[in-house]
């Protein structure tokens, strides 16, 4: 049986989540664990941002971010050779933004999520995108459904 690896570059990550090309957001795993991972990226100042709109990067698709980070998570918790859990975000809670863009923000992003509870239909998370030097940017908590008719009829997990 082989590990999941304890870091990723973006081609990895894009193998693991179902985004893919510029969709996928997240440029590297730092570290995870059964409870936690801690991701980082700069496409965030990239000009062609999928999710840049005429007024810039909206500092609310940090949520995305942090939905990539917890399907990494599901990704890597899987058993190897088993398709990770359909899933979708259900809800976004107690989201705080200390910041209005984060196009503008220097340096890499800080994506983190740490598990709070779960079972086989839903699983708590809470995140947290800081910047490079650990200022808070976006931090919230947020559901995920998994093996749910919907997620299993195409739509796209976090």
């Amino acid at each position: 049986m082989t590990a999941a690896p304890q870091t990723l570059t973006r081609e990895g990550i894009a193998a693991r989540i179902p985004h893919s090309g510029s969709m996928c957001l997240l440029d590297r795993l730092e570290r995870w664990d059964a409870e936690s991972i801690h991701c980082s990226t700069r496409s965030h100042a990239q000009p062609d941002n999928p999710l840049r709109t005429a007024s810039g990067l909206l500092a609310p698709n940090a949520i995305e971010y942090a939905a990539q980070a917890m399907a990494l998570h599901g990704g890597l918790l899987a058993a190897e050779g088993s398709t990770p859990s359909a899933g979708f975000l259900a809800s976004a809670r107690q989201v705080r933004f200390a910041v209005a863009r984060l196009d503008d923000v220097p340096g890499a992003l800080q994506v983190q999520a740490r598990r709070l509870s779960g079972d086989a239909n839903q699983i708590l998370y809470e995140f947290a995108v800081n910047d490079g030097d650990g200022r808070a940017l976006a931090e919230g908590r947020a559901v995920v459904v998994l093996n749910t008719p919907l997620a299993a009829t195409g739509a796209r997990a976090p």
